[in-house]
C-alpha cells in the first residue's frame, strides 16, 4: 500500500460505508459508483471520457503496478471523478514509467480512496444496481460520514444527464496521429484515402487513431454541430463517438443524425454513446441497466458470421431491442446478459456497435468494424 497515512471514507447512497486511506488528492468527490472488471488499463479508463460523472471501482486488486505515463492517456485530462481500489503496491515498476499512480492522481486533482473491500462493493453494486456515491479523503475524513451520506444522496441521477457536450470540444480540430509502435511510439499519419467527419461526444484519442490507421484525414466537431455543418465539408463518412451521461436528453446529437441519415448516403460508422444517439435517430429507444458493462473480457456474438468476440466495454445505457424499427436490424448480441450489441441500418450504409473496437489496452478482436467503415467508403466512392 502507499506510504500515504491520511483517512477516507466512501459512502454509498444506500447508506453502506467504506473506510480506507486516501491514494490521490485531498479533498471530496461525488459521481455514480461503477465497477470495472479490467485487470489492466487503469489509466485509459481514468481518461476515457465516457466515465465523466462515475466513481470507477476497479475489481482487480492490484492497481498501479506499472505506474503511469504520458502515452497512455485517452483523452486531454482525467475525466473519472474518483477511483476505488483495494490495494495500491509500494512500489510499481515498468519502462515506460514516469511518475506512479498515486502522484499521478494527485498532480491531476483525482480523489481516490484505496484499501477497502472491492469485494463487497461491487456485491452491492451488482445486487443493488450502481448508485451515487461520496469519496472524502484527507485529514478529518473519518469524522465526515454524514456529509459524505448526504452528498451521496444529493447527487443528480445519471439518468437524464446530458454529459456529451460537457467533455465535447468547443472547435473543430483536425486530428494528427495514428497507432502506437513498439520502438517508435505513435505514428504519423499515412496517405489520406477517406476523409471523416467526427461528432466527439466524448471521443477517445485511439478510436482516432485507428480511423488515421486506416487511411482517414479525420476533422473533429463539437458535440452540438449540426448537419448541415458535417455535410459541408464533404466527407466521405461521418463517426459517432463514445461518452458519458444519458443519450435520450441529447437532442442536438439525435437530430443532427437523423438529418445526415435521411438527407444523405454517407456510410456512418457509430461506437458506445454514438451507438445509443444513432439508434434513437432511427426512432429506437434507450433504457438505463442495472449496472452497465464495464470491462475488458465481455463476450459478444456477431449474428451474422456467429463468431465470438472478446471486448472491451463500458456503458451504463442500452439500446432497447423491442423498440427497433423495420429499418433497423441487430448485428452484435451480448452473451452476458443477451443485450443488444450492435445495430445496421437496412436502409442506409450506417452500423454502429455499442463496445470499444479501438479497445486500448484491447482486446482487439472487434477492430474488424473499422475496415468496415472504411470499405464502405471505398465502395461509396467508387460509384
Amino acid at each position: 500500500m502507499t506510504a500515504k497515512t491520511d483517512a477516507a471514507v466512501l459512502a454509498l447512497a444506500d447508506g453502506s460505508v467504506f473506510r480506507g486511506r486516501a491514494i490521490g488528492a485531498p479533498g471530496t468527490a461525488v459521481g455514480e459508483v461503477v465497477f470495472n472488471t479490467a485487470m489492466t488499463g487503469y489509466q485509459e479508463i481514468l481518461t476515457d471520457p465516457s466515465y465523466a460523472g462515475q466513481m470507477v471501482t476497479l475489481t482487480y486488486p492490484h492497481i498501479g503496478n506499472t505506474g503511469t505515463n504520458a502515452e497512455d492517456v485517452e483523452s486531454r485530462k482525467v475525466y473519472a471523478a474518483g477511483l476505488v481500489i483495494r490495494d495500491l503496491p509500494l512500489v510499481s515498476s515498468n519502462w515506460r514509467q514516469s511518475e506512479d499512480l498515486s502522484t499521478y492522481l494527485t498532480r491531476n486533482q483525482v480523489v481516490a480512496i484505496g484499501d477497502i473491500d472491492t469485494r463487497r462493493l461491487t456485491r452491492i453494486l451488482r445486487s443493488k444496481g450502481a448508485q451515487n456515491g461520496c469519496i472524502v479523503a484527507g485529514a478529518g475524513s473519518a469524522g465526515r460520514i454524514d456529509q459524505a451520506l448526504a452528498a451521496a444522496r444529493g447527487a443528480p441521477s445519471m439518468a437524464g444527464l446530458d454529459l456529451a457536450k460537457v467533455v465535447s470540444v468547443k472547435k473543430p480540430y483536425d486530428w494528427n496521429g495514428s497507432l502506437w509502435a513498439l520502438g517508435s511510439g505513435y505514428k504519423a499519419d499515412g496517405e489520406a484515402r477517406y476523409h471523416v467527419v467526427a461528432y466527439d461526444y466524448g471521443v477517445k484519442h485511439n478510436i482516432l487513431r485507428n480511423l488515421a490507421e486506416r487511411g482517414c484525414k479525420v476533422t473533429v466537431l463539437p458535440a452540438t454541430a449540426t448537419a448541415k455543418e458535417a455535410i459541408a465539408l464533404k466527407p466521405d463518412g461521418v463517426f459517432l463517438s463514445n461518452g458519458p451521461g444519458d443519450p435520450e436528453p441529447c437532442d442536438y446529437a439525435i437530430e443532427a443524425i437523423g438529418e445526415i441519415l435521411d438527407a444523405t448516403r454517407l456510410p456512418v460508422f457509430g461506437i458506445c454513446l454514438g451507438h445509443q444517439l444513432m439508434g434513437l435517430a432511427s426512432g429506437a429507444k434507450t433504457l438505463k441497466m442495472k449496472f452497465g458493462h464495464h470491462g475488458a473480457n465481455h463476450p459478444v456474438k456477431d449474428l451474422d458470421s456467429g463468431q465470438v468476440v472478446i471486448t472491451s466495454q463500458n456503458h451504463g445505457f442500452a439500446v432497447d431491442p423491442a423498440t427497433l424499427q423495420a429499418n433497423l436490424r441487430p448485428t452484435h448480441v451480448s452473451l452476458f446478459d443477451g443485450s443488444l450489441q450492435g445495430l445496421a441500418r437496412t436502409d442506409r450504409p450506417a452500423f454502429c456497435f455499442q463496445g470499444h473496437p479501438e479497445a486500448s489496452p484491447g482486446p482487439h478482436d472487434i477492430g474488424y468494424l473499422f475496415d468496415r467503415f472504411a470499405k464502405m467508403m471505398a465502395d461509396a466512392k467508387a460509384h
